[in-house]
């Protein structure tokens, strides 16, 4: 497949735009990441979760209409990106923004962030990820990165099996101290730190997910979780060994001022004190899906699954077998089939069972505003299964959905 650049994306991309109604169509991105065990669940064929070789690590991660490079060592320049392809050629979706702006992501986004500056993802992991917190963005800005928030979900679809261990360790305990911390890294050399004594585990529940604001420690447990987040790869690692397996200190640090890399008090400086030791943790930050409206009697449920942060929102749409409807959105929004077959606008979807790493599919688009606003053909071709798409979006597009807690209301 022939891949274009530069002055020719323009071209391109507006055909493809034109062609697909106001869509394209997206190819998968795959992601790998040294330190950790591919869960396996996410329908990469089984011998191709060491594609990239061994020594990049095993893939866990798929990436949905991102414009953010992956931030891995020994990475080429485009891992992370989401390709666009039309007609036998592809180009980025990030040069795709660069080339079209408003008239791809709306106007309000690409004249304030000059890009799309979010992405979701599936991570998908055989056991927990370190306790680690990202960066907020005063704390990234001193490296030139940018903070990321980010929001969990976990899709049924993909977690039959809870894999090794399906919970969350969040935060730190009321009444933890930064001295309990500074103890921990200073224990790092010495084996298991122990920074998750101070923490406490959640079980984890397909169907529901979790807010985590810049700052915040979280070891992500091991189902597979569909991630909303703002557009940029930091994070710092707080945990020595998880199963046994050693997080080198680069890890922690890689993120932060090259001067801080072994200054303590900075680095516990970085986590959000406030939001780590919160009394009410759950309370204000745990997510369950809520209903956009009473629509099962026109052949469709819209529910929202992240909420809670004007940077980012997600819904879930589910489709009934043989309805066709016409969803409108207030912005752009990145989609993933999760389950079933059918049409989008003039684009097939199909939700597939098994890809081989660099087999296109037809399971992924991009929407952009004007087809947003303008509304979207949605058609389930299944005669019994429901059609369910995953969709995000960017900042402040979304100012009506609910906040974290509205679920205890409904």
């Amino acid at each position: 497949m022939n891949t274009v650049s530069g002055a020719k994306v323009e071209q391109v991309a507006r055909a493809a735009l034109d062609a697909g109604e106001g869509l394209l169509r997206l190819a998968p991105t795959w992601v790998p990441r040294s330190f950790l065990q591919p869960g396996k669940r996410i329908k990469l064929h089984p011998d191709d979760y060491y594609a990239l070789g061994k020594h990049r690590g095993g893939i866990d991660e798929r990436w949905f209409a991102s414009t953010t490079v992956a931030a891995n060592e020994g990475a080429p320049d485009d891992e992370g990106l989401s390709y666009a392809v039309h007609d036998g050629q592809r180009f980025t979706l990030r040069d795709a923004v660069a080339a079209l702006g408003g008239d791809l992501i709306g106007d309000a986004i690409f004249d304030k962030y000059n890009r799309w500056p979010v992405y979701s993802k599936f991570f998908d992991n055989m056991g927990p990820i370190p306790h680690h917190m990202h960066q907020s963005f005063e704390h990234a800005a001193m490296v030139g990165q940018e903070g990321k928030p980010e929001c969990y979900y976990f899709p049924p679809q993909l977690n039959a099996i809870g894999n090794n261990f399906p919970y969350t360790f969040y935060g730190l305990e009321p009444g933890t101290t930064k001295a309990d911390v500074r103890g921990c890294l200073e224990r790092w050399n010495t084996g298991d730190n122990g920074i998750l004594d101070l923490s406490k585990a959640y079980r984890l529940k397909p169907g529901t997910g979790w807010w985590v604001p810049p700052g915040t420690l979280h070891a992500p447990g091991s189902l597979v979780t569909y991630e909303p987040q703002w557009g940029s790869d930091v994070f710092g690692m707080y945990q020595s060994l998880v199963e046994g397996r050693d997080v080198p200190w680069s890890l922690l640090v890689k993120d932060m001022p090259e001067e801080k890399h072994q200054d303590l008090d900075f680095i516990v400086s970085e986590l959000d004190w406030e939001q780590n030791v919160d009394p009410n943790f759950k309370d204000n930050h745990y997510l369950e899906p809520i209903a956009d409206g009473d629509t099962a009697s026109e052949g469709y449920v819209d529910k929202w699954t992240t909420y809670g942060t004007n940077l980012f929102t997600s819904k879930e749409l589910t489709v009934a077998p043989g309805a066709k409807v016409t969803i409108k959105d207030n912005g752009a929004s990145g989609v993933i089939t999760m389950q079933g077959r059918g049409r989008i606008n003039n684009l097939p979807l199909e939700c597939p069972a098994m890809i081989r790493f660099g087999e296109m599919t037809e399971d992924e688009v991009f929407i952009s505003e004007k087809a947003a606003q303008e509304g979207v053909v949605i058609e389930n071709l299944g005669k019994e299964c429901p059609l369910v798409l995953l969709r995000y979006f960017g900042p402040d597009v979304n100012p009506q959905s609910p906040a974290v807690g509205s679920y205890k209301k409904g």
